[in-house]
């Protein structure tokens, strides 16, 4: 991910910077660090470096030292851009927050809007918004149509491909612009606006001038794990569907526990049982649930947990 401050404004300091990312790029992560040090003595307050400076010393074995540079990150930004409380907690130096803070998120996906779908389907085999529409269509029918379709976290839009022939009205839901705009060029949306799905649902973006009870299906592809405890988001989805209306949305699969797992990736993971309790918590019941592998990273499969519920009526 790269950021969008990360020159210094010195030119000296930019120079260091520059010859660290070399090593590191060599694997020679113990002298990237140094050098890294020294470009921060420039501009100690350069929150960039400081979250650049942690990534050396974490992959240099300096787990206190990288926990160190990560608090300095969080002094320096407390809005948490970097996501620096996610890697303290991934490192063991915090408790893992319920929620990554949004602004880590919408950044993380400004960022990767332009490759969004290449990355994701070329090269990590990415196949939610196929296999979750096709666990829709296997309990709704090939031909069932649903009035209006609001996909939240739409992204580029690969879920709203999937079912535009399906939609009287498709509705698309994101945080990050980059995304929407992404999902724009694609021209299948009748309505696309920036949302936040961790915010109660007066202030999620959700809903603003439109009613309550309006969508036939409520699609989630791929956006959960970005929203830890979950809490805000099925409680803003039981005001968005109708009732006996479909909420179909996927999640990292977080094994036997009972609450979610924050990840290495910096990712939730959340077991089934806990998917399970939100989902009763909130009025819903459980239609289907398929287990499938839904992307690769780092060349080692992620496995997932597919869900299609009704919302009671």
């Amino acid at each position: 991910m790269t950021s969008p401050h990360f020159s210094s404004g010195d030119l000296i300091a930019d120079r260091r910077a520059d010859y660290a990312r070399m090593f590191a790029e060599s694997g020679e992560f113990a002298e990237a660090q140094e050098i890294m040090e020294q470009a921060l003595e420039q501009v100690p307050d350069w929150a960039a470096g400081w979250f650049r400076l942690a990534e050396y010393a974490e992959k240099s074995g300096r787990k206190e030292a990288a926990a160190a540079a990560l608090e300095k990150v969080i002094a320096l930004d407390p809005s948490d851009i970097f996501g620096a409380s996610l890697k303290l907690a991934v490192l063991g130096m915090a408790e893992a927050p319920s929620a990554p803070p949004m602004q880590y998120v919408e950044r993380l996906f400004d960022d990767y809007a332009d490759r969004f779908d290449t990355a994701l389907v070329e090269r990590l085999d990415y196949t939610v918004p196929q296999t979750l529409a096709k666990l829709v269509r296997k309990h709704a029918g090939d031909n069932a149509q649903f009035g209006l379709v609001a996909d939240i976290g739409c992204g580029t839009g690969l879920f709203g491909v999937e079912f535009r022939a399906h939609a009287g009205r498709l509705e698309g839901f994101d945080l990050s612009a980059g995304m929407l705009a992404k999902a724009e060029e694609k021209a299948i949306y009748d309505h696309l606006a920036q949302a936040d799905l961790s915010l109660p649902a007066t202030e999620s973006g959700l809903f603003g001038d439109l009613p309550d009870a309006r969508a036939d299906l409520v699609s989630a592809a791929d956006v959960l794990m970005y929203l830890g405890d979950l809490g805000q988001v099925f409680a803003s989805v039981a005001r968005l569907a109708k009732p006996g209306s479909l909420f179909a949305f996927s999640v990292e699969d977080g094994g036997d526990g009972d609450a979610p797992l924050l990840r290495p990736s910096l990712r939730y993971a959340h077991p089934e049982a806990f998917i399970l309790r939100r989902m009763a918590e909130n009025g819903f019941d459980l239609l289907a649930l398929e287990k499938s592998v839904i992307r690769q990273d780092g060349g080692q499969p992620v496995h997932g947990l597919l869900f299609l519920a009704r919302r009671q009526l």
